[in-house]
């Protein structure tokens, strides 16, 4: 086991139970002759992605947990689970509708760049690329001329998400989404 002062910026660490990454750590350094350094450790739950921040003390051990990201692909639905393959080894990574209803908005079966993250290989959680495309399936109809204006119009997409699109975007385009701000980045190359 690693002492605190020890542990890196993005390791994964085991704190009551629970696997955490490490986002930020800053070295306290208490003034007086007894004082021992702490370090404080921003920790997000891989899990829910929850912050928190813990101090230990430069000497406290601290547990690292087994966790790892793999790069998978969305396979199929079976019932209220989801099934995601990982692309080099087809390991099947199933999880329930509602632990990830959030990141099922940018899931099709043509996104790619999305990663599982395992601790003790048990799946939990899914992490997202950066952007997605998305094909628009409702919004009003496109206004010709309307690109030197700056207003929008919200847009219903395959996966039901609603993002607010310029007014020269019409049914059918195929977009890219900020998976991270749920928002209009630009059209999708084509």
């Amino acid at each position: 086991m690693p002492k605190a002062s020890e542990i890196k910026k993005f390791a994964a660490v085991e704190i009551n139970g629970k696997v955490g990454l490490v986002k930020e750590i800053s070295k306290l350094t208490p003034s007086g002759r007894a004082g021992a350094s702490l370090y404080r450790m921003r920790i997000y739950d891989v899990a829910t992605g929850t912050k928190s921040d813990v101090s230990f003390k430069a000497d406290e051990n601290v547990n690292l947990a087994d966790f790892r990201r793999t790069k998978a692909s969305f396979s199929y639905i079976d019932g209220e689970e989801y099934v995601f393959m990982d692309d080099e080894d087809y390991t099947p990574y199933v999880f329930n509708k509602e632990a990830i209803a959030e990141e099922l908005l940018f899931i099709t079966e043509d996104t790619k760049g999305i990663e599982v993250l395992t601790v003790d290989g048990a799946p939990v959680a899914i992490e997202l690329p950066a952007t997605v495309e998305l094909t628009i399936v409702e919004t009003d109809p496109s206004i010709k001329g309307a690109s030197a204006s700056a207003r929008t119009k919200p847009a219903t997409l395959t996966t039901g998400l609603v993002v607010q699109v310029p007014e020269y975007i019409a049914n059918g385009e195929k977009i890219k989404v900020n998976t991270a701000e749920q928002k209009f980045m630009s059209r999708a190359d084509k």
